[in-house]
């Protein structure tokens, strides 16, 4: 793509992003296009996020409900995923939509009407149809463009033949069964969206040594980095206690989320390994924490399968959510960028296999990085300032040089 920025007017141009935080896949994906649209639309967008499921304004059945979503995965997933299976068929969608989902059409339509949007960016399956609604209601020449979060088998409530244009991601193997209800003129290929920090490259050599150095870490150490998406899930402090009993020359650092629970187990596991252990909840600089690391221990959410490879790390698999998350492992695994440690035993011996190896390690990065998307955000606003008419010119190298990261804003 060409370097290029719009011809900017004098307001910005409000832009509704729908989500939920169930999960930290969907709010990252949102923050990523925002982000992204700042560097590359300076000025021109002003992106408005709203969470109509769990946020402000939403209904209580329907917080109560997205706020059982960590609970089940980490200590019941077997529920969640009976929810996913009923439902992941169109019977089930409409029946969704004509009943729970009604809920979520108030705080849309009240965002819709408060912000005035230009286009209405939809990354939650279950806000669709509320989008949907409040466009035809309010806004029935506004763009409405859906932005598939996961990255195998996405949910049927995905599909929505009213939207303009659904960005799916070129794994999504269960769209190939459904050409009539999408359209091929409307259904767009392209990766997971990351923010701009995971499309700098891989680092390896001096870089990275320097980078360790910057974050505390010990830059001669085997380092393993432990994620379980927003959620903390995948038994983090299990593994975490078991890979430093297992190993005395290993580093360990765990990103803990919103999981406070684990944050605090952790805390104390820190007191008796304080020189190897480093403990964080939400980082806001992910992308230098997945570069400093050897392997990547989590299970297989998309969005960390999608920043992983961004960085070039090799994936160490332990489970995934079931439902969206099937078939992740099985693609990661099949491509060599990573194995599937689904029990503690299995993952200390690969980790020792792996420590002893280091060629090995570098062939799973190399295929990691062969997986990564790092231009799929900037692919998708380019599309969104397509489908607006928005026109463009050259970035001047001062305009280059100044490309940064954004912020959110919540309506």
């Amino acid at each position: 793509m060409d370097d290029v920025a719009p011809v900017v007017g004098s307001d910005p141009k409000r832009l509704l992003f729908l989500f939920s935080d169930t999960g930290g896949g969907h709010r990252a994906a949102a923050r990523a296009l925002a982000q992204t649209l700042e560097q590359w639309y300076p000025g021109e967008f002003e992106p408005v996020l709203c969470d109509p499921l769990g946020g402000p304004g939403s209904a209580w059945l329907l917080r109560r409900i997205s706020g059982l979503y960590g609970l089940s995965i980490r200590f019941a997933p077997w529920v969640w995923g009976s929810i996913y299976y009923t439902s992941d068929w169109r019977g089930g969608v409409r029946f969704l939509r004509s009943t729970l989902l009604t809920l979520a059409h108030r705080p849309v339509a009240d965002a819709v009407a408060a912000q005035r949007p230009v286009a209405i960016v939809n990354l939650h399956p279950l806000t669709g149809s509320a989008a949907v609604r409040a466009r035809e209601r309010a806004c029935r020449e506004t763009p409405l463009l859906t932005v598939v979060t996961d990255l195998v088998n996405p949910h049927s409530s995905w599909h929505d033949r009213k939207a303009d244009r659904i960005v799916v991601p070129p794994t999504a193997v269960g769209w190939a069964r459904r050409p009539k209800r999408l359209g091929p003129d409307r259904r767009v290929e392209i990766g997971l969206p990351v923010s701009p920090p995971f499309a700098n490259g891989v680092l390896r050599g001096e870089e990275r040594a320097a980078l360790r150095r910057r974050l505390g870490i010990d830059e001669d150490r085997f380092t393993v980095l432990l994620t379980g998406g927003g959620e903390g899930a995948g038994g983090i402090a299990r593994r975490a206690k078991a890979i430093l009993r297992r190993f005395d020359d290993v580093a360990v650092v765990a990103i803990c989320g919103r999981n406070r629970r684990l944050r605090e187990a952790l805390d104390e596991l820190h007191v008796e390994y304080p020189d190897r252990l480093t403990v964080n909840g939400f980082v806001d600089n992910m992308a230098d924490w997945l570069r400093s690391a050897d392997v990547l221990v989590s299970k297989a959410g998309p969005g960390t399968i999608a920043e992983a490879t961004c960085c070039g790390v090799p994936l160490m698999l332990t489970s995934h959510v079931p439902g969206q998350e099937r078939g992740n492992t099985e693609f990661v695994v099949d491509a060599g960028a990573g194995r599937h440690t689904p029990s503690v035993r299995s993952l200390l011996r690969t980790l020792g296999e792996l420590r002893d190896d280091p060629s090995t390690v570098d062939d799973m990065a190399l295929a990691s990085a062969r997986l990564g998307r790092p231009e799929a955000a900037r692919e998708i606003v380019d599309l969104l300032a397509g489908l607006l008419g928005v026109t463009a010119r050259p970035l001047t190298p001062l305009e280059l040089a100044a490309l940064g990261g954004g912020s959110d804003r919540v309506a």
